[in-house]
């Protein structure tokens, strides 16, 4: 699917600087938009895998912590993250518009609409976190409630997704000015950062956790509180060095409010929405199927095996991140074929380096579960069942990350949502409804995730080849 004749290509092109570029640095719009000025998939890929990877090391730590108060306690932390997740799904949707927007702008050269548009997603984003944030924060016991826990891991659950709400706002800023950074080709900045963050985050989860240096013994909520704090304050430094015009994505105080802008961030955006909305209502589906069947183990094990795959996930976001930027960019430059081959490689890339961990991690399966779990030998099994066979599905995983990514950031962000439909909550809920009213083991609904990856990379592929996602936004818009 790639073109071998291009395999060298821009091997040695320079990075970009943090500088916001512009016309008086003797260029021409036409010679910032040129595909040499692009940069590389690894380019792009490395620093969002090592942000990430920050933030999954730190998610491990956080679950060996947790998993020191037991599996009610990993539990609870599993449904405050998926609730936490449902939040962000309205977040994530502004992100998607963010991206193929700025990256279309910035691939065509016009720097001033890339920074109006980032302004732009931000107050529409932080007036969204805000509603979300009131939403979760008076309702988190409704939402809790419908995993079918027990009274106890119920009650801790309500209080985790509380104090996440309360930081909703932060995660707002960081997530989309980020987003904004990297389709501009900055992903180091939004490194830094991330690094900065967990950082700190790590002493803040052993503090608030089990209340040391004087900080309140706060459990399972303390782990919410500790990435609160965290976020917040990597925020605020993000949007501070933004204001004062250190990024290439500058500040603008006005021009930013334009209807045709934001309809168009909508437009983008609302399928993305509704991608996630569907995503975590499947995983919602999922989880309750396990949760009223088979009980706190199996739901702790599901949680724990995604934890100690995160890794995988990480790798793959980093190829998403990079097929999206540079479908964008080779888009707005008007390079269809370089767009092509940009989805193309990121999906290779991704397949290699997640098929090598996954096979790793299954590797190690059991003594990674001992690790994490300690005691609890039901749990254990489930979870190295449920590790066998999501570390066999990450090649598939892998072209959802890199060929979902490469459409959204052209603003195909319609036919992930009807594949998310079909393969999350038609192929994989059913077949797990199926197995469990079958009374079938565990394993067997663990096992729906097959038939949900299958469907959805067999889709994807086939419309990323079909190319119809090149001329999902209009030219030259004008606002």
């Amino acid at each position: 699917m790639t073109d071998a004749n291009h395999s060298n290509e821009r091997a040695e092109q320079p990075e970009f600087s943090n500088s916001a570029p512009s016309l008086s640095d003797n260029q021409t719009p036409e010679s910032l938009g040129d595909a040499a000025q692009r940069p590389s998939i690894w380019q792009l890929a490395l620093p969002s895998i090592l942000g990430n990877l920050s933030y999954t090391i730190v998610g491990m730590v956080q679950t060996k912590f947790v998993g020191e108060l037991g599996p009610q306690a990993l539990a609870a932390v599993g449904a405050g993250q998926r609730v936490m997740f449902a939040m962000l799904a309205v977040l994530m949707a502004v992100s998607a518009g963010t991206t193929a927007l700025v990256a279309r702008a910035w691939g065509a050269g016009d720097y001033e609409e890339a920074s109006r548009v980032t302004m732009a997603s931000l107050v529409l984003g932080a007036g969204l976190a805000a509603v979300v944030a009131t939403l979760g924060f008076f309702f988190a016991g409704n939402l809790a409630g419908v995993f079918g826990l027990d009274d106890e891991t119920l009650a801790m659950a309500t209080l985790n997704i509380r104090y996440l709400s309360f930081f909703n706002i932060a995660f707002a800023g960081m997530l989309i000015l980020s987003a904004a950074l990297r389709a501009s080709g900055d992903a180091w900045s939004p490194l830094w950062i991330a690094a900065g963050i967990n950082v700190l985050n790590l002493p803040l989860l052993y503090a608030f956790i089990f209340g040391r240096w004087g900080m309140p013994e706060m459990g399972v909520a303390g782990a919410a509180v500790a990435a609160g704090i965290a976020f917040s304050l990597g925020t605020l430094v993000l949007l501070t060095l933004w204001v004062r015009q250190k990024f290439r994505v500058r500040h603008v105080a006005g021009g930013w409010w334009r209807r045709q802008r934001l309809r168009q961030l909508v437009d983008i955006g609302y399928p993305a929405a509704l991608e996630q909305g569907v995503f975590q209502l499947g995983f919602f589906i999922f989880l309750i199927v396990i949760g009223h069947n088979y009980g706190t183990p199996a739901f702790a094990a599901y949680n724990i095996g995604v934890n100690i795959l995160a890794v995988c996930m990480t790798v793959g976001f980093g190829f998403s991140i990079a097929g999206s930027t540079l479908v964008g960019q080779n888009l707005g430059a008007k390079d269809f074929a370089g767009a092509a081959r940009s989805g193309w490689r990121a999906m290779w890339m991704a397949i290699a380096s997640m098929g090598l961990i996954g096979l790793t991690v299954m590797f190690y399966a059991q003594e990674l579960a001992e690790y994490f779990i300690g005691t609890g030998l039901e749990t254990i099994a489930y979870t190295v069942q449920f590790i066998y066979i999501l570390g066999a599905m990450m090649p598939l995983l892998a072209v959802e990350f890199a060929i979902g990514g490469a459409l959204r950031g052209a603003g195909d962000t319609r036919f992930p949502l009807v594949t998310t439909i079909l393969g999350l909550l038609v192929m994989r809920c059913g077949l797990a409804a199926l197995a469990a009213y079958l009374g079938l083991p565990v394993i067997w609904v663990y096992a729906a995730l097959i038939g949900d990856y299958v469907l959805k990379g067999i889709m994807l592929i086939w419309r990323f080849r079909q190319g119809r996602w090149k001329t999902i936004i209009p030219d030259n818009p004008t606002y």
